[in-house]
């Protein structure tokens, strides 16, 4: 274990350094005096070092999970001698922005320990490489310092915050409540049964030709469609990956596509995940049992990040021969300029002639303070009125699509999830997708 300065002995160093000068000025005979007095702070720092001790046990606690966005905490205790230490960690980005996690250790009894709050900014596998401790000597000038390798990994998966939220149980306990009891009858296109008209039904649903068999009236009762398929299919290319508030727009859209699979689940519904950039990337199967939701968020979590542009056309065309019926498609994707959506206009064109296509796109808050921005110079001037054109040009595009049939959602990240379940749940109930 070394002995190194801490930053007292360089200040002391410092301190020192006008009295050498002085002496050399004032006694130039006694200019011995000056190296003297160094190697006695010298031997004080390597005294110090020695008194501080060793260090018995350590130990890293960290979780083997978390959710990107999600607050945890990585906890490093240690015996040492002394109660002035600190310890420093080299860790995955995903973890820290600089690669480096510093902690202030706090001595409780005879261990020092201290803890330290990371919000994962991206999906993976974070890994912690290497450990460092540090601690301080009675005088605070000599420290004493170890290293050790590491291999702790923390898998980052996406986050699921709003499934487990209260609200969503709430909704989906209330919407499910009697559900196995009974048949949903009088909404949908599946003929049930009949039953004899009575005050108050919709006449729209009378059966003429029973009514006339019978000579009272009947009315016919449907049964709401289930075991619809809807793929959740995501944009992995550059612009899909710039940070939106902090985290990736794509991981934005994985918590969103994740809790409205989460309720489509609940609903009798099966769900699929689809991801591409260059080339299609993941194609899982359907699932159908909310018990199974675990391998969507598996998949969703090996979505990887790719910094380049998207291959619409050879991604649509490859899910279009995948899907033999006909299903709702969810995609998430973003764009810039309407020369680089053109393609993906043409494709999802393609795609809307046998499937029902939800176009997801995340509102752009920076966009939207560049527009309102005081135009209080020139280039904040300029900013706003190029960042007001790639507004405008942006409201063609999702126009141009609206005009093609796709039922597009612009909102901002907080809200785009429950618009999605808005959204799912009314084209369930208007038997649209079958």
């Amino acid at each position: 274990m070394p002995i190194v300065p801490t930053a007292r002995a360089g200040w002391a160093l410092a301190a020192l350094a006008p009295l050498a000068v002085l002496i050399a000025a004032a006694a130039p005979a006694a200019w011995a005096l000056a190296p003297a007095i160094g190697l006695v702070l010298l031997g004080l720092v390597v005294i110090d070092g020695g008194l501080a001790g060793g260090c018995g046990a350590w130990r890293i606690e960290a979780p083997a999970d978390g959710e990107v966005g999600a607050p945890l905490t990585i906890r490093v205790s240690a015996e040492l001698g002394t109660a002035r230490a600190a310890a420093a960690l080299a860790c995955d980005p995903r973890l820290g922005s600089a690669g480096r996690i510093t902690l202030a250790l706090t001595r409780t009894e005879n261990v020092s320990a201290g803890e330290a709050l990371l919000t994962p900014v991206r999906r993976g596998t974070a890994s912690l490489t290497r450990l460092w401790l540090r601690w301080d000597g009675p005088l605070g000038l000599g420290a004493r310092q170890i290293t050790r390798p590491l291999d702790q990994t923390i898998r980052i998966w996406p986050n699921l915050a709003p499934v487990r939220s209260r609200a969503l149980q709430t909704f989906l306990r209330d919407a499910q409540s009697g559900l196995i009891a009974r048949r949903i009858r009088g909404e949908g296109t599946q003929f049930e049964a009949l039953s004899e008209y009575e005050a108050g039904m919709d006449r729209r649903r009378i059966d003429w030709k029973a009514s006339a068999r019978h000579t009272r009236l009947y009315a016919r009762e449907n049964e709401s469609e289930r075991n619809n398929q809807i793929v959740f299919a995501f944009d992995c290319g550059q612009a899909m990956c710039e940070a939106l508030d902090g985290q990736p727009r794509i991981d934005r859209a994985v918590t969103a596509a994740l809790t409205c699979a989460y309720v489509a689940l609940k609903s009798g519904d099966k769900c699929a995940l689809f991801g591409f950039a260059q080339t299609p990337q993941l194609l899982t199967p359907f699932i159908s049992d909310a018990r199974a939701f675990h391998r969507l968020q598996a998949a969703a979590a090996s979505l990887d990040y790719a910094s380049a542009e998207p291959n619409f056309t050879l991604a649509l065309a490859t899910l279009t021969a995948k899907l033999k019926r006909r299903s709702l498609i969810v995609l998430f994707s973003d764009f810039t300029d309407p020369t680089a959506a053109e393609l993906m206009v043409e494709s999802i064109g393609r795609l809307v002639d046998r499937h029902l296509v939800v176009f997801v796109t995340l509102a752009d808050s920076e966009l939207e303070t560049f527009i309102t921005a005081p135009p209080t110079d020139l280039a904040t001037l300029a900013r706003s009125v190029t960042a007001e054109s790639l507004a405008q040009q942006r409201a063609l595009v999702l126009q141009r699509l609206r005009r093609m049939g796709v039922d597009v959602i612009e909102a901002p990240w907080e809200r785009i999830g429950y618009q999605l379940i808005d959204r799912y749940l009314a084209i369930r109930n208007a038997e649209a997708i079958g």
